[in-house]
């Protein structure tokens, strides 16, 4: 698809095609917790395979390590991997809940072959997922993914390569995991820099940052208001969180605190409030932060990476200051991909993801978090001061479908859109796609006429839920 900003007269849309790999979407494997494929059976399956893959990298000491959300089901999934990756002769680490990105930093801090994180994001908590990391904390090219599926799916591929003995491996829990963590957040903010001053509401959905999260605000001398830090195995993104904004929003009005933030259940995004309760999203960060770097001279080639689902605003507000955006596909992978080709530093995504290169090889909630409270301190100024984007009028739609059918044949849903993008006339951007992680379809409209937008969302949602519709 080419750029959009390009074309932003023009309404587009990809084709709607269903996956083409049996277990892993654009973000590893995902699914309702003990039914296919998020099982134990398959989740020892994945451990062996996965283990056998990085048994053969060269290193005499081979060790894979292990962390996940508050899920109540990630014990069941843990136990299984480790058993699937110790019965191949390879050492597993377990670290417990923690973030996505703190298993990608401990994965390459501590020279492990792989990492794995076993947690469904910002889904409920009856689904479940897991996804992985190379050694150098980046997940998982899609080659090394395919060869992982077929070894799942060959029962007998791996049997005569099971260990036997004193070769079979062990499981060891890593005891200071937070603190590694901890240390290695404070890294990313200058030493003699603080926090002191600030009152933040920090909201971790009672997910995989309920502890560090707070602790590393509170080690930097912020005063903080903790929600969603009391995690029971089923309460993880249930109201809270940056998938529900309004506890933290309500928090930051009545706390009177200077800033609300919210990370979703695996900690790898974050949505702000400033201190009136306007939303700051991951397209506000990007447009503050990516003009910030680039005055300073630290932003790579001048470029900021985002994707289809990001606002017009964003590409407006970082062209008026000499920044190009390059857009991607849907999916934090897609942008990863697109910097580590081309060496920049800084990218992400509306809903909250955002990869500073410089200090992770994913997004970071936390991280996203603290340079943006850096930004705060050094500017002397409040959250909603600091603004640099007007947002285009945007819609979003979500249907819940039974099965994705690849778009050209829906004719239904072609004809809606391709009237919708004559009502458009040049004047608004069209997105129609299936979400990579859950059994939706996603609408995108922007354009100058709020009423119309909306209009445009629903008649495509619902030539869409007639079709696909859970209830159809």
């Amino acid at each position: 698809m080419a750029r959009q900003g390009e074309d932003h007269g023009q309404a587009q849309y990809p084709p709607l095609s269903a996956p083409t790999s049996r277990l892993f979407g654009t973000d590893g494997i995902r699914g309702v917790a003990n039914v296919e494929p998020i099982t134990s059976e398959t989740a020892l399956r994945l451990g062996r395979a996965l283990a056998h893959v990085f048994k053969n990298s060269g290193r005499r000491h081979r060790r894979i390590l292990i962390g996940k959300d508050t899920r109540l089901s990630g014990y069941m999934l843990e136990t299984a991997m480790a058993s699937g990756i110790c019965s191949m002769g390879v050492d597993v680490l377990l670290v417990g809940p923690l973030p996505t990105p703190a298993i990608a930093f401990l994965t390459r801090s501590m020279r492990v072959d792989a990492g794995v994180v076993i947690s469904a994001s910002h889904n409920p908590f009856q689904d479940n997922g897991i996804k992985f990391f190379s050694s150098e904390g980046y997940k998982l090219d899609d080659q090394i993914e395919r060869a992982i599926e077929q070894l799942v799916f060959d029962d007998g591929a791996l049997s005569r390569f099971r260990a036997a003995g004193a070769d079979i491996g062990k499981a060891t829990r890593i005891d200071d995991a937070i603190g590694r963590y901890l240390v290695f957040l404070k890294s990313c903010l200058p030493r003699e820099v603080t926090l002191e001053g600030l009152k933040i509401v920090i909201d971790c959905a009672n997910g995989a940052s309920y502890r560090v999260g707070p602790e590393v605000l509170e080690e930097l001398g912020a005063e903080v208001v903790p929600i969603g830090v009391d995690p029971n195995g089923i309460n993880i993104n249930a109201g809270c969180g940056a998938v529900h904004i309004e506890q933290m929003r309500r928090a930051v009005i009545e706390k009177r605190a200077h800033v609300g933030v919210a990370l979703d259940g695996d900690g790898d995004r974050a949505l702000f409030v400033d201190e009136n309760g306007e939303l700051f999203d991951g397209d506000d960060v990007m447009a503050l932060l990516g003009k910030h770097m680039h005055q300073q001279g630290t932003l790579k080639q001048n470029t900021v990476v985002a994707t289809v689902m990001s606002n017009f605003g964003l590409e407006l507000a970082l062209n008026g200051c000499g920044v190009r955006l390059l857009r991607t596909d849907v999916g934090d992978p897609n942008v990863v991909r697109a910097m580590r080709a081309n060496c920049f530093n800084l990218g992400g995504e509306q809903s909250g993801h955002v990869i500073f290169m410089d200090h992770s090889t994913t997004g970071d909630g936390l991280i996203t978090a603290l340079l943006i409270f850096l930004r705060m301190v050094e500017a002397s100024k409040p959250l909603s001061e600091l603004r640099t984007m007007r947002r285009v009028p945007q819609v979003l739609e979500n249907v819940r479908v039974r099965q994705r059918i690849p778009l050209e044949e829906l004719p239904e849903v072609s004809r809606t859109i391709q009237v919708a993008q004559q009502r458009l006339n040049g004047r608004g951007r069209l997105l129609v796609r299936y979400s990579g992680t859950e059994m939706l379809a996603r609408v995108m409209v922007e354009g100058d006429d709020p009423n119309q937008i909306s209009e445009i969302a629903r008649e495509i949602a619902a030539a869409i839920d007639h079709r696909l519709g859970v209830c159809g």
